[in-house]
């Protein structure tokens, strides 16, 4: 009986000790962002950064209570939301629908991977010019814009997911009657699904980039429009809070898609834990 106590002793030791590495890995990856946020404001307070090259955490942070307390914060980031959402969505499904047909067929493959290759090469920037003659400068250059760059990603990570499913696989599901249909739905797909969900985290984050872009485009809303302002009036402060919410949304974003992950693939053996 006293074995067994100690056994159990023992293991609740040993289970405990990798969480509290964890937590001072966690508590240690907080020091330098602090360290920073405390030299940047004696740096400002004095006077070594002025106000008007950039404002104080201090005042960014008062700032950031104003936006909040009379809604413009809030409003306009609905907006930049609103136009990163459609487009991601938009460019997602499309890079989806085009990785499927490639990847499962050789000759749609031979047909649209030459294209999409070229795309590749093309800097989404250098089209904005001739998106505002085709669309004008109201919201459809924005979105296509955001759509037109979260294509690749997506594409090509499901693609190479899709090619690299062990052939193995494949062969046991034929030799157990499974038709291609079953195959494609049973096999091909959920062995390509991390694949597809590291082409989403790579699209959410240049949709983010791409949301700053896009928005300086004539915007009369959006984050990208309160940067227009704020730069003209010199408010640094304004720009700050407006950047920190950048980061918060593209943030929010991958901890959206790491969820995602982490139920959709709760099969797969979590090498970081062993």
């Amino acid at each position: 009986m006293l074995r067994l106590s100690s056994f159990r002793t023992e293991i609740a030791m040993t289970n405990a000790r990798p969480n509290d590495r964890r937590g001072r890995r966690m508590g240690g990856r907080w020091l330098s962002p602090i360290l920073l946020l405390l030299l940047w404001e004696a740096g400002s307070r004095t006077g070594l950064i002025p106000a008007h090259t950039l404002a104080a955490p201090s005042s960014v942070f008062g700032t950031l209570l104003d936006m909040l307390r009379s809604g413009e914060l809030p409003a306009n980031l609905l907006v930049s939301f609103g136009r990163a959402t459609i487009g991601l969505v938009i460019g997602a499904t499309t890079g989806i629908v085009l990785a499927l047909a490639t990847g499962l067929s050789r000759r749609i493959d031979s047909a649209i991977d030459p294209i999409m290759q070229i795309k590749r090469t093309i800097p989404v920037v250098a089209l904005t010019p001739l998106f505002i003659v085709w669309f004008g400068i109201g919201e459809t250059p924005k979105i296509a814009l955001i759509a037109f760059a979260t294509i690749f990603p997506v594409y090509l990570n499901l693609y190479q997911g899709i090619r690299g499913v062990d052939v193995r696989m494949i062969d046991m599901a034929r030799s157990y009657g499974l038709s291609r249909g079953q195959i494609v739905r049973d096999v091909i797909l959920p062995g390509a699904l991390p694949s597809l969900l590291t082409g989403l985290r790579y699209s959410l984050s240049i949709a983010i980039i791409l949301l700053v872009i896009a928005e300086q485009i004539n915007a009369s809303a959006g984050l990208g429009f309160l940067i227009n302002n704020a730069r003209d009036f010199m408010r640094t402060d304004i720009i700050v809070v407006c950047l920190m919410v950048y980061a918060l949304l593209g943030l929010a974003a991958d901890a959206g898609i790491r969820a995602i992950e982490r139920r959709a693939l709760a099969w797969r053996p979590n090498l970081l834990e062993a």
